[in-house]
């Protein structure tokens, strides 16, 4: 763990002297049972020692809830806020910064149906229609699960979509309550225990559905408060290059700073991809990748009525702000 804590430069502390005299303390949302590689610093309060400042993680059971708490001014930084509550955000008039990627997953966040069912991608068009499904709305498993449903011919109108928390739309499928249910983490690993997904992640990759989460911040404290930005972003970069290498050093550490037991923390962490500097500075992410993704995400919602209207291209480039990262160390 030592090897987060030593990574840091002369020339990061020097700018934490500096953003610290203008912040006391710094608001961090993020997601229990959700587990990430910096999660190790915040338990070992690493952000707090090498900031100069109070770090204060409040967890958050959606996207969309961060986003409100970053309007409310409640949260500062949103480490793994949801992809398409960004968008959905930004497409209302919010201003947000997407200032890096937090985790790729495509097999972390899926749909689940009763085994007793028997539904299949491949009869999926004859045996949906008229089932429940219980989800979180306006966010990417949301995404996803209509995009799937557009692929496997399902009309959205044939089925009954309703609206739950993660943790409550789970504890609906265990209970027989909804045929299928969708969900992510800690959640979705309840749920296919007792029942199958309809696609794997892999097959929903190949549909051309991008799954992943980010780091987001208002745009006036980005404008406010760089080096506090510029230095969080430099420690989860440590973090994630720390994991990468040895992933098994920190399982113990990361089940306890997300609640989840050891065996669940595995198999979910074995389900992320957490992206370097170089990795994240590519066409393929925050170089153009995204900024194309983020207006076909919102034009899908608009034809799917979950929003009135989407932005230009050009309007949704000014959202994604990769200087940040590209001054990590």
């Amino acid at each position: 763990m030592k090897t987060i804590c030593k990574i840091a430069t002369a020339v990061l502390f020097s700018a934490v002297s500096l953003s610290s005299h203008a912040l006391d303390e710094l608001n961090v949302a993020y997601f229990l049972e959700w587990p990430s590689a910096n999660q190790v610093a915040q338990l070992e309060e690493t952000f707090d020692k090498r900031m100069g400042l109070k770090v204060n993680w409040r967890s958050f059971d959606n996207g969309n809830a961060m986003t409100a708490a970053m309007v409310a001014g409640d949260i500062d930084i949103a480490y793994s806020q949801g992809f398409v509550p960004f968008v959905v955000g930004v497409s209302k008039g919010v201003d947000l910064r997407l200032i890096g990627v937090a985790m790729t997953y495509s097999e972390n966040d899926n749909c689940v149906a009763n085994t007793s069912l028997d539904i299949t991608k491949e009869n999926a068009k004859t045996k949906l229609p008229g089932k429940k499904i219980g989800t979180p709305t306006g966010n990417v498993t949301h995404y996803k699960l209509l995009k799937m449903l557009d692929h496997l011919g399902v009309d959205k109108d044939d089925v009954r979509i309703l609206s739950m928390s993660n943790a409550d739309a789970s504890a609906a499928f265990l209970r027989g309550d909804v045929d299928m249910a969708c969900g992510f983490g800690g959640s979705l690993n309840r749920m296919k225990k007792q029942g199958s997904v309809v696609m794997t992640g892999a097959e929903q990759e190949a549909i051309g559905l991008k799954v992943f989460d980010i780091v987001s911040v208002t745009g006036d404290f980005a404008e406010k408060h760089p080096d506090v930005v510029r230095q969080f972003m430099q420690i989860t970069e440590d973090a994630n290059l720390a994991y990468n290498r040895y992933p098994e050093r920190f399982y113990q550490t990361l089940s306890k700073a997300s609640g989840m037991k050891l065996e669940d923390t595995i198999d979910t962490l074995n389900k992320f991809t957490f992206l370097d500097k170089s990795e994240q500075l590519s066409t393929q992410w925050m170089l153009g990748g995204i900024q194309e993704f983020t207006k076909e995400v919102a034009d899908f919602f608009v034809e799917q009525d979950q929003l009135p209207r989407s932005l230009s291209q050009e309007q949704y480039n000014k959202t994604i702000d990769a200087s940040f990262l590209a001054e990590v160390k």
